[in-house]
């Protein structure tokens, strides 16, 4: 009797964790990473099957697009070149970093932030946010992440060719700690591919969804999203669906 009936309401139990899963995710889940999720939790499913019964429940993954550009490059500071040469791929932490600065609307006016991603876990390293969009945003977001990782000798760091970046500020500091210097080109933003990404993440499920009235307001749900899902429960596809912390984890327990 039992079997019984949970072989009749099994698709609504299964609909029930799906719910769940997408709701918890903030709605940023599709079918792809919710299928991911359960695949985790040990549940037995077919990715196709949870794609109908997300279609039958009108759930999907959340998308809203806008593009403002950020970088000023008229300006007289040296111009590094591009050393990564679009190779987004690393073998260990703490090899190669990229760095960017997005905005954010609230009621009060832009919001501007700063993040540093390490390319072998696509994990959010060092961030900063702030009202103006200078050289000081982008110097609190890297040494985040250089207080945050201690990185050795070697480390490459890239980002456009923005006036804020090619501060003699910012080169000062990235000397100061043996990281070598790389530069997309003028106008390429494919040259940064992998921040744009997650840039294009952080708003399209999440910022662009909300209605900030504060800056504070944005400051604490951005935070969150960072700190609280991105690195630490957000799935990668080009992880094999591991979070960022989750992969860097992996790599250390390995031989």
């Amino acid at each position: 009797m039992k079997f019984h009936f949970i072989e009749k309401h099994k698709n609504k139990y299964s609909v029930g964790r799906i719910c769940r899963i997408h709701r918890l995710s903030r709605k940023a889940y599709g079918s792809p990473r919710v299928y991911a999720q359960l695949k985790k939790q040990g549940v037995a499913c077919n990715q196709k099957t949870v794609a109908r019964l997300m279609r039958q429940e009108g759930l999907k993954g959340q998308r809203k697009y806008m593009k403002v550009i950020t970088t000023n490059s008229n300006h007289k500071f040296p111009i590094a070149s591009n050393v990564l040469n679009r190779e987004f791929t690393a073998d260990r932490p703490d090899q190669k970093w990229v760095a960017d600065i997005t905005y954010v609307p609230t009621e009060e006016g832009w919001l501007y932030v700063a993040g540093v991603l390490d390319l072998f876990s696509r994990k959010i390293v060092g961030w900063d946010m702030s009202s103006q969009i200078d050289a000081t945003l982008v110097e609190r977001a890297l040494r985040m992440a250089l207080y945050q990782r201690h990185p050795g000798k070697g480390l490459l760091y890239h980002s456009d060719r923005g006036v804020q970046y090619a501060s003699h500020r910012i080169r000062d500091i990235l000397a100061a700690n043996q990281i070598q210097v790389s530069m997309s080109g003028k106008g390429n933003c494919y040259d940064n591919a992998v921040m744009e990404s997650f840039f294009g993440t952080l708003k399209n499920e999440w910022v662009h969804h909300q209605k900030y009235k504060t800056r504070s307001q944005a400051r604490t749900d951005i935070f969150e999203y960072i700190e609280g899902f991105y690195n630490t429960v957000r799935l990668h596809s080009t992880l094999g669906y591991l979070s960022p912390s989750e992969f860097e984890a992996t790599y250390q327990k390995s031989p």
